[in-house]
Formats: structure tokens, sequence, C-alpha cells
């Protein structure tokens, strides 16, 4: 493990703890909000425990997962998407907390403690992605001789880590004592699919063998459905 990737990892963290924070926290008004802290808590446990077995087994896995964002994105479709995506994950999050602040709707601790386990499972199989194919990354791209992966996760769909994510993200408004929230997950999930769509014509462009691997592995995204 480099210094590098393992100050990265940490700056990740504190990233994602204020971003949380400030978007949970503030239009909530207040920090009793005990869903909040064990959302963050659980995102914590599940992103960083993988962050550090791939900083010390694969650094170079865990530094494609690092670089994301718009502007890490090399396609213009790709930019527009995930602005797109990081503005809906963020209305979701300030919905969730207005929803607890104004009790616009009741959530029993059972579907929250079900929401958090979605959170940590799909946060789990995006890393275990990263885990079986080492060029995973948070953003489009296909490096020189990248080797098309088509056993594990990827023999059940071809992109597990945005099932992984589809899972987590709609935990989290559950996680967050809301059901208003889920709307907005449902409204991120074209946005998603439109991700998917431009990525697979780049993989069929660009990744030798991909078409024959479509052929094989029919689902995109959620195994009988698409």
């Amino acid at each position: 493990m480099t210094v590098k990737i393992a100050l990265q990892s940490v700056a990740s963290m504190v990233f994602g703890v204020l971003f949380f924070g400030l978007a949970l926290f503030l239009p909530a008004w207040t920090f009793d909000y005990w869903q909040a802290w064990v959302f963050i808590a659980v995102f914590i446990v599940a992103t960083i425990i993988p962050s550090w077995y791939l900083a010390v087994t694969n650094p170079a896995a865990l530094a494609r997962r690092l670089k994301a964002g718009p502007t890490a994105e090399t396609r213009p479709a790709q930019r527009i998407i995930i602005s797109a995506t990081v503005v809906l994950v963020i209305l979701a999050l300030v919905v969730a907390a207005l929803d607890h602040r104004f009790g616009w709707s009741s959530v029993p601790m059972l579907v929250v403690v079900i929401g958090d386990v979605m959170v940590a499972v799909g946060l789990f199989l995006a890393q275990l992605v990263v885990v079986q194919n080492a060029y995973a990354s948070a953003s489009i791209v296909v490096e020189f001789e990248q080797p098309l992966v088509s056993t594990g996760l990827y023999g059940v769909v071809r992109h597990p880590m945005y099932f992984g994510a589809l899972i987590m993200m709609v935990g989290m408004p559950l996680a967050l004592d809301s059901y208003w929230g889920v709307l907005v997950v449902v409204a991120a999930v074209p946005v998603l699919a439109a991700r998917i769509i431009d990525e697979e014509k780049m993989l069929n462009a660009e990744l030798a063998g991909y078409g024959e691997y479509t052929r094989t592995v029919r689902y995109r995204l959620v195994p009988g459905l698409w």
C-alpha cells in the first residue's frame, strides 16, 4: 500500500462524512437523527474495510475506484449523466432529511434496519466487483490490454457494480427514515440506465469479446428483468 493511496482513502472517507453530514443534518436541522448517524456509520464501515483490503492487495484497483466524478469521465454524455446522478443523490438525502424533520412518512424501525442492510450489501457487492475485476473503475474507460471478465458476478449480470449501487440507493432513504426519498431514487433509475447504455456502446467498440459476452450474459442490471 502506497502512502498516496492511503491518504486518498482517508481523504475520501473524510469527504464522505462531511458530505453526508451537511446533506442530512442541515435540512433535518437537528443532530438528534439516529437514523442518519447509523446510516453514516454503515456507509463508512462498508466502504473503508474493502478499500483498505484493496489498498493492501491491489492498490492500482483502488486508485481506479477513487478516480470518480464528472471530471474523471472522458465521454461528454457520461459527464452529464454523472452530474445528474450527483444532483439526484443529494436530492434524495435532502428529501429524506426533510421527511424525517416534518414527519411526512412514518418508517418502522424494522424497515430502517432493512434499509441499512441494503446499503451495506449494495456497497459490499460494488466493492466485490473490484476484487473480481481489477479494471473496474468509477469512471468509464477501457485500458490497454484490459481483459474481458465474464465470471463471478459478471456471469450473472453485465454490470454488477451498478446492481450493487441500485440496491444501495433503494436502501438509502429507507435507512434514513423516509418513504418519499424512494421517489427520488426511482427518478434516478433512468439516469443509471442511460449510463449503462452509453457505456455499452464504448465497450462493444473497444473491449475485445464484449459483443459475444452480451449474447451469453443477457441481462445488464437486474437478472430476469433488464
